[in-house]
């Protein structure tokens, strides 16, 4: 005999995909609930897969978080990405809830991917497997930092493009929307299955990007099973980060040994990282002095930010740009290959202009 449900269950309902709206709305349990006239209760019992919404409250549900029914539909499950398991720069002044809004961001991302990968062949993941000593001292971070760039066969000097860099070897890197808060910063996550790297929302500084997808790798790289937030964890992603940049046998020779600013601004163009950077790469490594140290950065306080000497815009992703142009290639819809994957056309068009080139305008 054929078990009964409750009249007017919704069969065709999938829970994570609740969860992602939720999160990616920045709506609480609570919060949903008080909105669609229901118990926090039963909202956790519908993302835990406990119970079905009936017709009517999922057609609330939809109302109240923007997105249509068919988001909802079972059958294609999103892959959740916990917050225990992502690196954020910005941990301590960052909300719980602007945390899950950006993860979802993340989650929506990977699907997006996903059903693209199923037409287009994206790089595969090559993220080296470095045994990471327990110790971490700074020699052994640095050693782990030339481990990958030998793995990647990365030549001396500066690196072109650290952006396409990530993406080549099958990371997932994007700027974060533009309505995400500006107090979250960049971070990473590899819970997903393919590692995603997220960069602060807008055109940013070109240097500052390049370090930021740095010290992502850096968590990549040394932290897989590491709890994220502590300032030492951080720490060694900095350091890391330094080095991958600027290999201290390179970089060493060429730092000057008091403040010497036309040098440092060479250096910066040269190996398109910060002038900061640059001072604290020459501290670190026993080029400048306490009090210079100091006297530096009281001067790079008086210019504030933006420093002086523009390296240009930062650089931004190509991946899903390409692959959109491929498809289009050969005339492969993708609006369709998203509609069946159930991704409503303003999350999706979140997804890819987050990661395609953007050029600047020309107005006349």
């Amino acid at each position: 005999m054929r078990a009964t449900r409750p009249s007017g269950q919704s069969t065709d309902f999938d829970p994570s995909r609740l969860t992602v709206a939720r999160r990616l709305r920045g709506m609480s349990k609570a919060a949903l609930a008080r909105e669609v006239g229901i118990s926090p209760t039963a909202i956790t019992q519908f993302e835990k897969g406990g119970a079905r919404p009936s017709h009517g409250v999922l057609a609330q549900m939809c109302l109240t978080l923007g997105l249509p029914r068919d988001f909802f539909g079972a059958g294609n499950p999103l892959a959740l990405l916990p917050a225990s398991e992502a690196h954020f720069r910005s941990l301590r002044s960052t909300s719980a809830t602007e945390r899950e809004k950006a993860l979802a961001f993340g989650e929506v991302s990977l699907e997006v991917v996903r059903l693209i990968e199923n037409y287009v062949d994206f790089p595969p993941l090559n993220l080296p497997d470095i045994s990471v000593p327990e110790s971490m001292s700074p020699e052994a971070i640095a050693s782990c930092a030339a481990e990958v760039r030998a793995a990647w066969s990365l030549p001396e000097g500066p690196i072109a493009n650290m952006v396409s860099l990530l993406e080549a070897h099958g990371i997932l890197a994007l700027p974060l929307p533009e309505t995400t808060d500006r107090k979250v910063d960049a971070f990473s996550t590899a819970a997903g299955g393919r590692p995603l790297v997220f960069f602060k929302p807008g055109a940013g500084d070109k240097a500052r990007r390049r370090f930021d997808a740095a010290h992502e790798l850096g968590h990549l790289v040394l932290h897989p099973d590491t709890e994220p937030g502590s300032k030492t964890v951080e720490r060694q992603a900095h350091a890391f980060a330094a080095e991958f940049l600027m290999p201290r046998r390179q970089i060493e020779p060429l730092l000057p040994k008091r403040i010497d600013w036309p040098t440092l601004h060479d250096l910066k163009q040269t190996w398109q990282v910060s002038l900061r950077a640059l001072v604290y790469r020459a501290h670190e490594l026993g080029r400048l002095s306490d009090a210079s140290y100091r006297r530096a950065n009281q001067q790079l306080a008086i210019w504030g930010l933006p420093e002086p000497g523009e390296l240009g815009p930062a650089e931004s992703p190509r991946l899903l740009g390409k692959a959109r142009a491929l498809l289009e290639e050969n005339n492969i819809d993708l609006a369709s290959i998203l509609k069946a994957g159930r991704i409503p056309t303003d999350l999706s068009d979140m997804v890819l202009s987050a990661g395609t080139r953007i050029r600047p305008n020309v107005t006349i």
